[in-house]
Parts: structure tokens; sequence; C-alpha cells
């Protein structure tokens, strides 16, 4: 991806220069624009190892930036520079491609950029609000705390995302396996059937036919269904990677029955933890704002809170802003509306972070305790239409024998 390099003007009055990563120019400029910074000059930058290495994989996962945050921090807080805490874990890097990020982010230190700027650089390699808390931290000289609040923060996402993925586990696993023998029972099973009956040369029931015919459709045209499914899902997948159809979808993804009320949840829970990290690490609360929405994962209501950027930057409050929304539950809007009141807004965002991060612990259990027999019913009742279409037949023959 290509390097720009921007002049710019920050807030504060300083011109400095800002490095961006992005896909042209067009969008280094709006990510510089959105972080609240006026472009005097920009210029693309020369390619690097960096722009030439292969893009198939993820740079580093969530647990491996995870790990180097609590590296950074324990180095920092031992003293030590941070060149030479960049020099102690290039050391023992195994990941390639995170080791030549490391290698140009301390070499860029080395140069005299800032971290947060060397980190922005690499445009949304790192998440916005990393960079951010960085850069409030160098301007208070608190690193040390801004690292273990944001430490704090990254903990507790990736603890939810484990839970999350850890109570699905179960049903996904069952879901597969009762699909599967379906597919075994239409495709071999029911065809098997098929032949034992028509050495009968009785007439099947209607039903029982139209099983038949469906088990061979299926069994003739597998590849063909199977590559329709496929398209479908890397059609739906490119869809939702667009602006429009990613907010259509995300706002889908909150209607579902109860997976739509812990989406909606961990999406607050985003939002109100970001925030209050960023207004805890002293960054103003315009620019907190727009970096904690872009921060939600779910598009929809990542949209909907920056859309009143514009109106706290006009002098309105946090809360009723949040309330217009409406995708800020009532409790949340409370919370905050009770800190604005009384000063101690990063304290309800804490504890609002809180509240729905057990909110969603409690949902999930309850929701994976009732999805487990949903699916048992469901797909034994397939399961015994399926043997009930075929068993008729036997039933019918033996009662016309008896007469």
């Amino acid at each position: 991806m290509p390097n720009f390099i921007f002049r710019v003007g920050t807030p504060d009055g300083e011109i400095v220069e800002r490095q961006i990563q992005a896909m042209d120019m067009t969008t280094a400029r709006d990510e510089i624009t959105r972080q609240g910074l006026h472009v005097f000059e920009a210029k693309r930058g020369s390619l690097s190892l960096r722009d030439l290495m292969p893009r198939t994989s993820k740079a580093m996962s969530t647990e491996r930036f995870l790990l180097f945050n609590q590296e950074l921090l324990a180095l920092v807080r031992a003293g030590l520079p941070i060149i030479h805490s960049f020099d102690i874990m290039l050391e023992r890097q195994k990941n390639a491609r995170f080791r030549q990020i490391l290698t140009e982010i301390r070499d860029k230190v080395k140069s005299g950029v800032a971290i947060s700027d060397a980190f922005s650089s690499f445009g949304d390699l790192f998440p916005p609000i990393y960079a951010t808390s960085i850069r409030s931290g160098e301007r208070s000289g608190d690193l040390e705390g801004v690292l273990r609040r944001f430490l704090k923060y990254q903990k507790l996402i990736v603890n939810l995302r484990k839970r999350v993925i850890g109570a699905l586990i179960y049903p996904t696993v069952l879901v597969s396996l009762s699909i599967g023998m379906i597919f075994v029972m239409l495709t071999v099973v029911i065809p098997k059937f098929s032949e034992f009956y028509a050495g009968f040369g009785a007439e099947l029931p209607a039903f029982t036919q139209f099983m038949i015919g469906l088990a061979f459709l299926l069994r003739s045209n597998a590849l063909l269904f199977l590559g329709a499914l496929v398209l479908t899902f890397f059609a739906v997948r490119r869809w939702s990677s667009t602006r429009l159809g990613g907010m259509a979808f995300d706002r889908f993804k909150l209607r579902i029955p109860l997976a739509g009320g812990i989406l909606h949840r961990f999406g607050i829970m985003q939002f109100t933890q970001s925030l209050g990290t960023l207004l805890s690490g002293g960054t103003p609360m315009v620019p907190a704002l727009e970096i904690a929405s872009v921060s939600v994962t779910n598009q929809y209501i990542s949209s909907r809170i920056a859309g009143i950027v514009q109106n706290v930057r006009q002098g309105e409050t946090l809360w009723r802003s949040l309330e217009s929304t409406m995708v800020i539950s009532d409790l949340a809007v409370e919370m905050i509306k009770v800190g604005e009141s009384t000063g101690s807004v990063v304290e309800m965002l804490a504890n609002v972070s809180e509240f729905y991060d057990e909110e969603i612990e409690a949902r999930l259990s309850r929701m994976v305790a009732l999805i487990e027999p949903m699916i048992l019913v469901v797909m034994g009742g397939v399961i015994a239409l399926l043997l009930y279409a075929f068993y008729l037949p036997l039933f019918e023959l033996t009662s016309v024998g008896q007469n």
C-alpha cells in the first residue's frame, strides 16, 4: 500500500509531518482531515520493503498486538528508552512481517519522528485509538499510564471475543453435524429406499415421491448447489465490504433475534470503552469522539455516532447528542448525563463499559442455553420427517397385506 507524507497543522498550532498509508492520495487526505489536522503540503512517499511485501495475510493477530503492548509497557515501566525497548523486542520477534513493521517504526523514531506519528503512518494497520492514545501520552509525559489504559481496553475486547467464540463452538459443531447427517440421508439413504420400493411396484405416497425427487435432484446437482452456495457467500461478502452494503448488513445484524441484542450492546461497550480510554489520556472531546466512533466495528452504530461530532463541536452536550442517535441505550445516555453534570464522564463511561460487559456475558449464556435445545428440536424434527416419508410406504404395504 502506498505511503503519503503530509505537512500539517495541529489544533495546538504546531506544524508537523505525518505519514499515512492508504490506497490513494484522496483516502490519505480524508484520513488526515478526519483527525482534525489542516493539510499544508502532501506528497507520495518512496516505496519501502513494506510496500513490496505480499498482503495475503494479516500483519499480526490481535493477540500478538496485545503481547507487544504488554512487553512495551514492561520495558517503559522499567525506565528503558523507547529505541532500546524496540531493539529488545525485535531480537525475539519471530513473525517476519511484524518484525519489518517494528523495524520501520524504530527507524522512524530514530530519525526524530514521534512514536505516535510512526504508528499512524501505517494507516489502518493499527487501531486509530492506539496512535491517538500514544500521542496523548507523549504530550502529557505519561506514556506508561496511557499504555496501561490501552491494555485494559484491549484485554476487555479480546476476552469478550474469546468468550463469544467459545460459547458458539458447540452450537456450530452441532449444526454442522446435523446438516451433514441430513445430507447423507438425502443423497445416500433415500436413493437406497427408492430402489427397495421400486421392487414392489406399488404406488408411493405423494410426500414420499416428493422427497425421492428432491433427493435425486440434490444428488445429481450436488456440485451445482455447492457452487451456488459458494458464489452466494462471496457475493454477500463482497457486497457487505462496500460502505452502503456493510452498513445495511450491520443494521440487519442488530435485528437478529437473540444475537442482535448482544451485538448492539457490544457496539455500545466498544464506544464507551474507547471514548473513556481517550478522554482519560487527555484527548479533547471532539477528536476522542471521532476516533471512538471509528473503533465501533458495527458500521451502522459507528455512522450514527460519527454524525453527532459536529453537534458536540458546536457546544451541544454529549448525552443529548448521543440520545439523538437512537442507537445508544437509555441507560448509557442517563449515566453519561450524570457524568457530565458531576464532571465524572470518564468514570461513568467506565461504569457503562463494565455493565455491558457483564450484560453481554449473561445474555450470551442465556442465548447458548436456548439455542442448543432449539437446534436439537429442529434437526430432530427434520430427521423425523425424513423417516416418516420413507417408512410411510411400509406401513401402507403392511396394511394392504393384512387386508
